[in-house]
């Protein structure tokens, strides 16, 4: 009984310091341009939430408000789920300067018992609990990962650069993933491909990847295609995506791709590995300043000079670090935040441990975007890209 008297004593002094409102007088607020803050845990407003309330969990609300809110002389009503939690979320705002500010009483109960308008939550109790970290994030919060469930990513190739792509987009919960891959896993593949297993030596690199995938994260859609790009099927498999991750291991491949994705104005995240070094960048047809894959490589250089992996060997870590670029790069792109590697190109050197970026501007002579440009079809690059070879 002491214990809860201490309690009751309590709430009534932090009653006599926070005012406290109705829910209809904090909607007539808000709509007068009154912050509402709904301070209940993720899970909870998963639930639904006051439209057009800001969701900033009460453990995190002094650490975070000034992100949300930096004038502390806008009103600002804080709502929990029966109005105690949102008394001791008003006092700490008190405590740090903001001079205007209420708990609305009876919190989302009376909220929700006076008809006032709800938005179902964009999570789900789950995908709350999964993507917890993320979603603080101010520039992802729930709406930034409504996106990244709603994204379509086509990813060619699901072998160095692709699988720690894959990973990170899949636990990230980027929600529909198509996997373009007609190879089959090798052993040799193992200390690199870190999407596959052992046990699946002689499998479809595209359908390992998708058992991995779907058991890291069930929620995502994973859609695989055992089939090599080419000159008559390039545009029907990328189109319809947001982002194409290029991870590709040949000439042919790459220049097929980055025409396709000009000319159906989808953004390629590039990289490329050989050794102890690797590079990034993204090529975005949507933004005129952009240049394209053959700005950097106008025409294919002979099979010579640009080895693959088997031929030349890899350190096995070197593409987990570059195909992470690539998994950020394509976040970034999705949620529209960030600077990407648009005009930019990052090399990584693993003996040296250093990055280096380059500029990278768009070539008025290039012969894929340049000013004189012409495209003759995907067959002709195709044999270009073999002549070279």
């Amino acid at each position: 009984m002491t214990e809860d008297l201490g309690r009751d004593r309590w709430l009534a002094e932090l009653r006599q310091r926070v005012p406290e409102i109705a829910a209809t007088d904090a909607l007539s607020r808000q709509l007068d341009g009154a912050l509402l803050i709904d301070v209940r845990e993720d899970n909870e407003r998963s639930e639904g939430s006051p439209a057009g309330a800001s969701g900033l969990s009460r453990g995190f609300l002094e650490l975070r408000i000034e992100q949300i809110e930096p004038d502390r002389q806008r009103e600002i009503l804080v709502l929990c789920g029966s109005g105690q939690r949102s008394l001791l979320a008003a006092e700490a705002l008190q405590r740090m300067g903001y001079a205007r500010v209420s708990s609305v009483a009876g919190g989302m109960a009376a909220w929700k018992v006076a008809g006032l308008p709800v938005l179902a939550g964009a999570l789900d109790s789950d995908a709350a609990e999964r993507y917890a970290r993320q979603v603080l994030l101010p520039q992802v919060g729930e709406a930034g990962q409504s996106r990244l469930a709603a994204a379509r990513v086509a990813v060619i190739g699901a072998g160095g650069l692709g699988s720690p792509a894959l990973l990170y987009l899949a636990a990230a919960g980027v929600g529909h993933l198509t996997l373009i891959d007609d190879d089959r896993v090798e052993r040799s593949n193992l200390h690199r491909q870190v999407v596959h297993a052992d046990a699946r030596v002689g499998m479809s690199k595209a359908e390992s990847a998708r058992m991995t995938l779907l058991a890291l994260n069930p929620r995502i859609h994973v859609r695989v295609v055992v089939e090599r790009l080419r000159a008559d099927n390039v545009e029907a498999m990328i189109g319809g995506h947001d982002v194409v991750i290029d991870g590709a291991d040949n000439f042919a491949t790459r220049y097929l791709l980055a025409a396709a994705t000009r000319r159906l104005g989808l953004p390629m995240v590039y990289a490329a590995i050989e050794r102890f070094t690797g590079q990034a960048s993204v090529f975005d047809p949507r933004r005129a300043d952009s240049p394209c894959y053959r700005c950097l490589f106008p025409e294919p250089p002979a099979a010579a000079d640009a080895p693959n992996c088997s031929e030349a060997g890899v350190l096995g870590v070197l593409p987990g670090l570059v195909g992470m670029v690539q998994a950020t790069e394509a976040m970034k792109l999705i949620l529209g935040v960030g600077e990407t590697l648009v005009g930019r190109l990052l090399t990584y050197d693993a003996l040296g441990m250093r990055f280096r970026e380059l500029k990278l501007k768009r070539d008025p002579q290039c012969p894929g975007c340049g000013d004189g440009a012409s495209f003759d079809g995907y067959v002709d690059l195709e044999r270009m890209c073999a002549i070279a070879g």
